[in-house]
């Protein structure tokens, strides 16, 4: 089963949604890298549910342990082991999906890989695991701003029709957290958190697109064949529950202008070479080039819905679901930590491995 990622900043998660415990190990990590413990408390309350009413109300403080890899507040250079105790699974909820398959889960796929699954709130596929990569990425985080000053930014753009038009240059990246819904308009996050609300109330659910913005990285960073910079990004955001796409930079609508009008051309700007548009989003030839990092991850609308579905059982017969448990109606407000965390995972590991790719920086 696939639960690692990166190479040498690497990190492998374990746990499922109703056991006792999730958690993550990094290897790879530097020793000498002064650790804010509270500063992952902070990104895991982030994500963490029962925020607002348009979230789901599953009560989970989320409260990490480290078990390994820090003394006094600085890393050792040792495998560092985090785990989040599970304290509020409600597995009753989910004994009437013990045969049966939900439309758009990975009910059935799961069953038909393995034979066996843990039912029980999905299991292992539950987007409860990404709490151990957010606590991951909260390292990564605190790694690369030490190592080269990066910051990682994510915001809700989108949520089903209602999209911000304002570029994430004309937005106050700073006050993301003001708001339930994490858009930092004000106006739109009132309108998105309304929509949200009332689709809620008609116990169904909708989805949206998560913005993330990458600052102050150094150029190199990234390979140009297959570990390119875009794709490794575009692997992390794919691998979080329910997303559907991925662009970076002008992304599809670029498809609709001249290569006149698209490049980015150069020009020097003190002991820096910088490009006066960021058509590239900060990447080219798959290889950062030290302007902002843009990109736009989409959310597909959460599969369970409170409303009964059609569906059938192991054995193929025709089954009505019942939608039953805690749930989010959206799910962007709690991913846009979850699409920071990946940034910085794939960051944090090209950077170190930038560090190999010559003798002397």
């Amino acid at each position: 089963m696939g639960s690692s990622f990166g190479k040498i900043f690497k990190i492998s998660t374990f746990g499922e949604s109703h056991g006792p415990a999730i958690g993550v190990n990094i290897e790879g990590l530097p020793a000498g890298i002064h650790l804010d413990v509270n500063q992952i408390q902070f990104e895991l309350s982030r994500r963490k549910p029962g925020q607002s009413r348009i979230t789901t109300q599953r009560k989970e403080a989320d409260e990490i342990e480290i078990l390994s890899g820090i003394f006094e507040g600085v890393t050792t250079g040792t495998p560092m082991a985090m785990v989040i105790r599970n304290k509020d699974q409600k597995s009753k909820d989910y004994t009437h999906i013990a045969n049966q398959f939900r439309p758009s889960h990975a009910d059935y796929t799961f069953q038909e890989k393995y034979g066996v699954r843990d039912y029980r709130g999905g299991g292992r596929s539950s987007a409860r695991e990404t709490a151990a990569r957010v606590a991951a990425g909260a390292v990564a985080k605190q790694f690369i701003a030490q190592a080269c000053g990066g910051e990682f930014y994510a915001y809700v753009s989108q949520v089903g029709s209602l999209k911000l038009e304002k570029e994430y240059l004309h937005l106050d990246l700073d006050r993301i957290d003001d708001y339930a819904v994490r858009c930092p308009d004000p106006e739109m996050a009132d309108k998105m958190f309304k929509l949200i609300d009332q689709v809620r109330k008609e116990q169904d659910t909708i989805g949206g697109i998560v913005t993330g913005v990458i600052k102050k990285i150094p150029a190199g960073l990234g390979e140009p064949v297959f570990d390119k910079l875009h794709a490794s990004l575009g692997k992390a955001m794919l691998s979080i529950n329910a997303v559907k796409g991925f662009e970076y930079g002008s992304g599809f609508e670029g498809i609709k202008m001249k290569g006149t009008a698209h490049n980015d051309a150069f020009y020097k700007e003190g002991d820096r070479v910088r490009t006066r548009t960021n058509k590239s989003g900060g990447i080219q030839g798959g290889i950062s080039n030290g302007e902002d990092i843009y990109f736009n991850v989409a959310f597909k609308p959460v599969a369970t819905i409170m409303q009964d579905q059609e569906s059938v059982d192991k054995e193929g017969n025709t089954a009505t679901i019942s939608g039953k448990g805690r749930h989010d109606p959206c799910v962007v407000p709690r991913a846009v930590p979850i699409v920071e965390a990946m940034s910085a995972l794939v960051i944090a590991d090209f950077y170190l491995i930038s560090r190999t790719n010559k003798l002397t920086h």
